[in-house]
């Protein structure tokens, strides 16, 4: 039964002498008429179909109505689209173009087996839900939760995605490494108060290469920012050196990640890198000269001014050896800003080191911020962390399907380097009017969409992709 929302007439305000009447009853209309680039696109990467294939079905296949792949294919398109919540999915269920871009044979929904599913060609909030929530030890103890997800076949999967988008094997790679808040509002498993963050949360950490998302893995905040980021370095190395057995890796990060343990495992395992390396009195003493000089340089030009030193150090304590640092001896308006990295590199100057190398991971934080912010990555709210893991391994896929339409479908055009939601916006987000008859599906998109020529443009480059 349809709500009284829906049902009533809505006035708005007069144009002259003409009312201005708004009903919900245009019948099948979407806003998400430029979705159908995303299907193009999975079709090209098949990046859902190869997630799906990364679940155990366990439901008896006589009782099927929704696949695993239909599913997925929903959840990650509605995260893609700005529909961050599974309650949004008891009116998606109706949306005959969702149910194209998931596949659905029947988008209508009108030889649904139980009649009060007619019309409704998707899956509703509890079955999407149930999905989230099944475990492996829930295996032949619930009638609903069947459908199991194998962590380490997604974990490969992300790496297997970064190395088919390659023509050819790069010379050389750098993997980027971070770690970040996701606050949490309830009292979900591995809940801890975090001092830096100053709130309740978890700390992800995600390895990124370029645009690409390699690891995304949810812990608890009681740990060290760079806990765990050996095993995953290593893990992705192996994987990545078993298809370009020649490729050269740099790893660069923080200082959250300058660890002895991660440093050493660099050093013996052929991979370099570039890490922040803290302030402390010994650093800023060795540097202390070159700070005078750019200080004596801001005074002289009025701009900010930088002066590097290179040199070798090793801590008191924690380093088995002495190793390269690049100071930074910088003076801003506001007064001295020493920085320093350490790196195993030594074949660059100081100077293009710092600038040209290390610099570049801030990339990274707008990657993380574009999953988190418009892709919907801290909604980690189920009670388990295993749960909210899988949530965010959707809003990972979600952002590997909408950066591959921007590295396939928007190179060479004026967005080429656009954001999530941007694309989003200017490019799915597109009034549109579905027909449906026995042999075709025909969308009707708006003839006052602005930047009709630019997703034609899109369209082309999608095609071309496929040859």
């Amino acid at each position: 039964m349809k709500t009284d929302c829906i049902r009533k007439k809505v006035k708005f305000q007069d144009i002259g002498k003409r009312e201005v009447i708004g009903q919900f009853n245009g019948g099948a209309i979407s806003s998400d008429g430029g979705s159908l680039l995303l299907r193009e696109v999975e079709k090209r990467t098949r990046i859902i179909e190869k997630f799906s294939e990364c679940f155990d079905d366990h439901r008896d296949k006589k009782r099927i109505e929704h696949t695993v792949n239909e599913l997925l294919c929903q959840r990650i398109y509605g995260l893609a689209l700005g529909y961050e919540d599974l309650n949004d999915h008891d009116i998606l269920r109706r949306d005959p173009l969702l149910a194209v871009l998931s596949g659905k044979e029947d988008p209508t929904g009108s030889m649904r087996r139980c009649q009060r599913d007619k019309g409704k060609a998707l899956a509703g909030k509890s079955t999407l839900n149930r999905l989230e929530l099944s475990t492996q030890e829930q295996l032949g103890k619930s009638y609903y939760k069947k459908i199991v997800s194998n962590p380490e076949k997604i974990d490969s999967m992300f790496i297997d995605v970064f190395i088919e988008s390659y023509n050819k094997p790069p010379d050389r790679i750098v993997l980027d490494i971070d770690a970040t808040d996701d606050p949490l509002h309830g009292n979900q498993e591995g809940r801890f108060f975090h001092g830096y963050y100053k709130c309740y949360c978890y700390l992800p950490l995600y390895i990124f290469c370029g645009h690409h998302l390699l690891c995304a893995r949810l812990r608890p905040s009681n740990m060290d920012s760079s806990k765990g980021t050996v095993d995953e370095l290593e893990r992705i190395t192996k994987h990545i050196r078993q298809v370009w057995p020649d490729v050269k890796i740099v790893i660069r990060g923080d200082s959250g990640f300058c660890r002895e343990e991660i440093m050493f495992w660099c050093e013996n395992n052929e991979v370099d890198y570039i890490i922040g390396l803290a302030r402390n009195n010994r650093l800023n003493n060795i540097l202390k000269e070159k700070l005078i000089e750019a200080k004596m340089l801001y005074l002289k030009t009025g701009r900010a001014s930088r002066v590097y030193k290179d040199f070798l150090y090793q801590t008191l304590k924690s380093w088995s050896k002495s190793r390269r640092v690049i100071g930074k001896a910088e003076y801003l308006g506001k007064g001295p800003n020493p920085r320093f990295v350490v790196t195993s590199i030594d074949r660059k100057e100081a100077d293009e080191l710092y600038e040209k190398h290390y610099c570049a991971r801030g990339e990274m934080e707008n990657r993380i911020k574009e999953q988190q912010l418009y892709l919907f990555a801290d909604r980690t709210s189920t009670a388990t962390i295993g749960a909210n893991q899988l949530r965010l391994y959707f809003s990972s896929i979600a952002y590997m399907l909408m950066n591959a339409l921007r590295n396939l479908g928007l190179k060479g055009t004026e967005m080429s380097r656009s954001q999530c939601h941007t694309i989003r916006l200017k490019l799915l987000k597109i009034g549109a009017q579905i027909k449906i008859t026995v042999r075709k599906v025909w969308i009707s998109l708006s003839e006052g969409y602005p930047y009709a020529d630019l997703f034609k443009q899109v369209y082309k480059n999608l095609r071309i992709s496929f040859a």
